[in-house]
């Protein structure tokens, strides 16, 4: 047998290259629901292993041959796994699957592979020619293992190449043909197929879809008095799978009857080619057009003889002088869109068109000529009251039926996991028709516990997991391993935006674009799946200055159930005390956060494989993984924010982890950080907020490669007494860093010159003190030289002062400020708001605390600010009687008014005609103090008032009874919702 560096490739079949996924570009469909492997994993991973071993082929003396060939190894799986992602139903069955998984397995061993020689192998960087010598003869043994290791890894590819070649798959197999989806007649609209049957429509409108409906249809109909009233107007329905979004459409068009006389409907797929799907959709459209014209059956005898400009031609002629309404059900992708609309005639008789997607981005393209902002529609879940009622309906087939007290917390469980999905509450509620008496209690716990593992196996649920699952399906490559990576997060647990950002980039899910950083690029994907609707915004707190999200628990759930499928993630405890796992990847551990965690599994965890660790309200389970921290060697991603127990023992041990990339230990009770941080040499994120720490190392500074360092103190608003870490000489070395904060400036002009040397700083926490100089002095002016450097990479700052002068005054003396700020918070007392504020044309929130503002020093500089959405007021920022928007404070974008303050001033708020035109919410803290609200008719765009303060506070109530009173003056469908919050 020849050696491993002469081993060559047998050929492998169905090989060829394809060119990189766009982003945003829609990914071949993989139509086969009960598909339950990771093919965008693989393929990401498989590419990842390619770069790297390129990236150290140089330094690999001696066995450079097998990383080549290796590396060509793994491109051509990466070929395999992209074709078997295309692959048609039929192709992926259980041979398919193995396959997969076998090659899923190589990969990851391959990426160890590299990892390890990383670790043993390489030269550090700093290492002199000495070094590098001594390392070089020092590594001969650990050469050799890898050389074998290559080998045995090629010898595998081979052998899996072989086994796959002789089994068979042929290349014809693999092909995709997708076809289209059958039409949903409307000229019968209650005979529509999924995703409700007739009884199930019924239901749906008498459960919160009626007022949708009545909403979506008035939307229709008044476009007629628009602009554009008598032409022809698309209305767009978005909306995440299952929400309802055809019953509401087909609703609309019963209730609509008498307008439109001109009817259809059809339903679009995923793999909508115009080319070849265009003439059947029209065929659809002609065909239910003449049933609701009642034209002779002959009439359309010979359209299958027409051509697609023949049908088109012929769908204008029969349209051009009727008022119609025609439904495009599920459309995917923009293309689809254009040629559609192309054969739908415009006319001048107040024509309609309803589109249904899951994708905000395509309802904004159908939309976009369309008639205003009522144009789209955001589908909305089922309110608490109205999913009991569906559940209840469906389960015990009564409109009046209540549940046995027996059952009830487990229904309540079971409506939380729901969310307010239709499909999902007639779903499970119709398997649980069958155990209504109140002994069924452990069929429903059992039921509400492994829903996720229901959908695979019980057929009325599998339904619902096949259109939840197109969502994913339909996405590229590369979102499909960052939606997998969520399942690592509990149900209904927050998720930060930068956490999650992070930790897709340390876990090399995020590929390289020319002209983008990782982290745009990264952020380009969180925003693709919003528009998608498969997450969805939970807050922005406004106290941490957090975006975070939420993922739905049934979409969760067929996510957990790839993940563990393909062995990409692992969870532990909780709901999955129970599970094992041969090999881990990424492990997750779930506590209970009541004290009880268990045992089970955590000691059985072979830390050899594992590249994430991540802690979940962990205790006991937690200190006993963290007590081996040092065994993880190939750990990137260790996240142990909000974990109980963590202790500088551990901290200790996680500064021996050379491969790590992100460090949080947010929320922990860590009181130091060793110096030998500083080792961690590809650490890119580092989280140290809300912990017992008093400072960092000064060898933070060795981190070159650190992109993001966040530290608070607990105490750090606690007054006087507070906290505050004050950044280290050498911050220059750190030419990587994007984020820092939060952080004190003390009273050297150096620190204060090197931040402007940092040339990808975009996010800027810091404060200056009574050490710091006096506006005037050097530290302050450097600083404001800084600053100025940073005017066109800046986005976020923060910039206080401790002490009780005025410092920030040195703000007033920027010379060029940072024009691209999107978030500004002033902490501190200044004399006004510099005048640039004012020019800051991408700025969308702005903070003020402790500022001592006067008459129109807030409002008159920010009022021509045309992106600025948001406006926060917090504590002894305005010593006015009065705070006065006036007529000509306009604030042509300004949704939102944020008054948390409780001091004395401003005791009134007052609002002129044509102020804030456009603010939607406006909140209030009246505390205990006399305050009052006056002009509340001239904000004609409101949509929430919030009040909090004292309950027993007369000027509260008072304000609430006037607020309330004030709404119901105004129509209808420009009433605003009023809230009091007590404390």
């Amino acid at each position: 047998m020849p050696p491993a560096h002469e081993i060559r490739p047998r050929a492998l079949p169905l090989v060829w290259h394809r060119p990189p996924i766009n982003i945003l570009a829609r990914a071949p469909p993989a139509s086969d629901q009960r598909r339950e492997i990771m093919e965008g994993a693989a393929q990401t991973i498989f590419s990842n292993v390619g770069q790297l071993l390129a990236e150290e082929y140089r330094q690999l003396s001696g066995v450079g041959g097998e990383v080549l060939e290796l590396r060509d190894d793994l491109a051509t799986m990466n070929a395999l796994i992209r074709m078997q992602s295309e692959a048609e139903d039929g192709a992926v069955d259980h041979f398919v699957r193995e396959w997969m998984k076998q090659l899923r397995e190589l990969a990851y061993d391959a990426e160890d592979c590299i990892d390890h020689y990383k670790l043993r192998i390489r030269a550090r960087p700093g290492d002199g020619v000495r070094a590098r010598l001594e390392r070089l003869l020092g590594t001969l043994l650990p050469r050799r293992r890898l050389a074998r290791e290559i080998g045995a890894l090629r010898a595998r590819a081979v052998a899996i190449s072989e086994r796959h070649a002789r089994y068979g798959v042929s290349r014809d197999a693999l092909r995709r043909s997708p076809t289209l989806l059958p039409a949903a007649p409307v000229a019968a609209p209650a005979s529509a197929p999924a995703p409700a049957n007739d009884a199930d429509r019924h239901l749906f409108v008498g459960f919160g879809f009626a007022y949708q409906a009545a909403t979506l249809a008035a939307r229709v109909m008044k476009a007629r008095a628009g602009e554009k009233g008598d032409l022809k107007a698309v209305f767009s329905v978005v909306g995440f799978g299952g929400l309802g979004k055809t019953t509401l459409a087909m609703e609309v068009c019963r209730q609509l009857k008498a307008e439109f006389q001109r009817q259809a409907m059809v339903s679009v797929s995923q793999a909508f080619e115009p080319i070849r799907d265009l003439k059947p959709l029209l065929k659809r459209i002609l065909q239910q057009v003449a049933k609701t014209r009642n034209d002779d059956e002959g009439a359309l005898d010979d359209i299958d003889r027409l051509d697609d400009n023949e049908l088109a031609a012929k769908l204008e002629e029969s349209l051009k002088e009727s008022r119609y309404l025609i439904v495009i059900d599920d459309v995917w992708n923009v293309r689809a869109w254009y040629a559609i609309e192309s054969i739908l005639p415009e006319n001048k008789c107040g024509s309609r068109v309803i589109v249904t997607t899951r994708s905000e981005t395509i309802a904004k393209v159908c939309s976009a000529a369309s008639v205003g902002e009522d144009d789209i529609y955001h589908m909305k879940p089922l309110n608490l009251e109205d999913s009991e009622k569906l559940f209840l309906s469906r389960a015990f087939g009564s409109i009046d039926a209540t549940c046995p007290n027996e059952l009830k917390e487990v229904m309540d469980n079971i409506l939380k996991k729901c969310g307010g999905l239709p499909l999902a509450i007639i779903s499970i509620a119709s398997v649980l028709a069958r155990y209504t008496s109140s002994e069924s209690i452990v069929k429903w716990e059992t039921i509400c516990r492994s829903i996720g593992s229901q959908m695979e196996s019980n057929p009325t649920l599998e339904g619902m997991r096949q259109i939840v699952t197109l969502s994913y399906n339909n996405l590229p490559h590369e979102l499909k391993l960052c939606m997998l990576y969520l399942s690592i997060f509990p149900e209904d647990y927050a998720i930060g935006k930068e956490r999650l950002l992070r930790r897709w980039i340390a876990e090399g899910l995020v590929q390289e674009q020319r002209g983008l950083t990782t982290l745009e690029v990264a952020e380009s994907y969180l925003e693709e799946l919003l528009s998608r609707n498969m997450v969805e915004a939970s807050h922005f707190n406004y106290n941490k200055m957090e975006h975070s999200y939420k993922v739905h628990d049934i979409l969760l759930e067929v996510m957990v159930s790839k993940s563990l499928e393909s062995n990409f993630v692992s969870l532990l405890g909780g709901q999955y005390e129970e599970m094992s796992y041969s090999i881990i990847r990424h492990l997750s551990i779930h506590g209970t956060g009541q004290g009880r965690d268990s045992r089970h599994g955590v000691e059985k965890v072979n830390p050899r494989h594992v590249r994430s660790l991540t802690l979940f309200k962990c205790k006991l389970e937690g200190r006993m993984l963290l007590n081996h921290l040092g065994k993880f060697t190939l750990l990137r991603v260790l996240d142990l924010e909000d974990c109980e127990g963590v202790t500088n023992k551990h901290v200790r041990y996680a500064c021996q982890l050379r491969l790590l990339k992100f460090l949080s230990l947010r929320g922990t009770n860590v009181s130091k950080v060793p110096p030998q941080i500083g080792k961690l040499e590809h650490l890119q994120t580092f989280d140290a907020r809300e912990t017992c720490l008093d400072g960092l190392p000064e060898t933070i500074t060795s981190l070159s490669r650190l992109e993001r360092l966040q530290f608070s103190n607990r105490t750090m608003w606690s007054g006087s007494s507070g906290i505050m870490w004050s950044l280290p000489r050498g911050l220059s070395k750190m030419k990587a860093l994007q984020e820092v904060g939060v952080a004190r400036l003390g009273n050297n002009a150096k620190v204060a010159q090197e931040m402007g040397e940092l040339e990808r700083l975009q996010l800027l926490s810091l404060y200056v003190g009574p050490d710091s100089g006096g506006p005037d002095g050097e530290v302050l002016q450097q600083l404001a030289l800084s600053l100025s450097k940073k005017s066109c990479s800046l986005r976020w700052l923060i910039i206080g002062d401790t002490s009780d002068g005025k410092a920030l005054n040195f703000l007033h003396r920027i010379p060029s400020p940072p024009r691209l700020l999107e978030f500004l918070k002033i902490d501190g007392a200044i004399d006004g708001l510099p005048s640039w504020v004012g020019s800051l044309s991408y700025l969308n929130c702005i903070n003020v605390s402790f500022t001592a503002l006067v008459d129109d020093q807030l409002f008159g500089v920010l009022c021509n600010l045309s992106n600025l959405k948001i406006i926060w007021v917090e504590r002894k920022s305005y010593n006015g009687h009065a705070l006065v928007a006036r007529t000509r404070h306009n604030f042509p974008a300004l949704r939102d008014l944020e008054v948390t303050a409780d001091d004395e001033l401003p005791k009134v708020f007052r609002f002129e005609q044509g102020s804030m035109v456009k603010l939607e919410k406006l909140n209030v803290n009246f505390a205990d103090k006399e305050k009052s609200i006056h002009g509340i008719e001239h904000l004609t765009n409101l949509k929430v008032v919030h009040l909090m303060g004292k309950k027993d506070n007369p000027a509260l109530k008072c304000a609430l009874d006037q607020l309330k009173a004030d709404s119901k003056r105004r129509p209808e469908s420009n009433q605003f919702q009023v809230v009091a919050t007590y404390y």
